[in-house]
């Protein structure tokens, strides 16, 4: 494939998101690419793969940060927070820096206060892609390929870098994408996203799941709880940030299966298709 940037990328976090990032990069850029993880296996394992020119240890690796023209930093909010305290003074003149994370509101405001008047912009950027299992071992740039992608600017950003990330994240595959404030990211994720994560753990945590029910599954319930293969530490810290929107996405669920229990427990069956004809509805809409 043609190069068609040439640009100095850092990507902070070579999991499942991060490594992604780097083998898209590696085939549409000339410039250098470098990642930072602390995990040294992942650091050889990605340079084996090619796809970053050279890797820190170290996510106060100040030397790649300082040349970097973008910094991507693909890690836990609390760590993301850190790793922009610690590099303040690091970043590149006109550099700009993005985040992967699913909750945005609060992070924004810490970070950008931590920036201050930097030279270096900060925009927030949620790719909407990824798989139940995580590590570099699970990255493909496929996972990019006409998928959603949702950019969070705020009034500190300019238009020009809205315009250029845009351009960017197209470059690398995403379809459709989203421009919102940091609020509204996390009001709706906590429906999209964080909502049938919590589904799915409640569903596998019932007192009728065990493995008594294994030949008895079929694609349904196989849909239903694929996301309850969790990262404990991660989707801890994203429930938490996020918990004046989950709860309100929690009460709101409550309330709907609460309407189909009580069709159930009345037998109105009128009810209850009138409750299935809006489902289909509503799904019908989506797609």
């Amino acid at each position: 494939m043609q190069k068609i940037l040439d640009i100095d990328i850092t990507i902070i976090g070579l999991g499942l998101i991060g490594g992604s990032y780097a083998m898209a990069f590696k085939e549409i850029n000339s410039g250098h690419i470098w990642g930072v993880d602390t995990n040294e296996n992942t650091l050889k394992k990605a340079a084996n793969m090619k796809i970053i020119d050279e890797g820190y240890g170290d996510f106060s690796a100040h030397i790649p940060i300082k040349k970097s023209d973008l910094v991507i930093i693909a890690v836990y909010p609390q760590a993301a927070v850190k790793i922009i305290k610690n590099n303040v003074k690091n970043f590149k003149k006109g550099a700009i820096i993005t985040d992967v994370l699913g909750i945005k509101g609060n992070n924004i405001d810490v970070i950008q206060e931590i920036l201050g008047e930097h030279n270096a912009e900060f925009i927030g950027g949620h790719p909407m892609a990824g798989k139940e299992s995580s590590g570099l071992e699970y990255a493909s740039k496929d996972i990019f390929n006409g998928a959603n992608y949702v950019l969070t600017p705020t009034k500190k950003n300019k238009k020009h870098t809205v315009d250029y990330m845009e351009d960017l994240i197209r470059k690398i595959g995403f379809k459709n994408i989203s421009i919102v404030t940091p609020e509204k990211h996390d009001e709706l994720i906590a429906v999209t996203s964080q909502l049938p994560h919590a589904i799915a753990l409640s569903l596998m945590n019932s007192k009728g799941v065990d493995k008594s029910i294994k030949n008895f599954i079929g694609g349904s319930f196989k849909d239903e709880s694929r996301v309850a293969k969790i990262n404990p530490e991660l989707w801890c810290e994203l429930f938490m940030s996020n918990k004046k929107f989950l709860l309100k996405a929690i009460c709101d669920f409550q309330e709907s299966i609460a309407d189909i229990k009580a069709a159930v427990e009345s037998e109105d069956c009128e009810r209850l298709k009138t409750i299935m004809k809006n489902a289909s509805l509503k799904k019908g809409e989506l797609n």
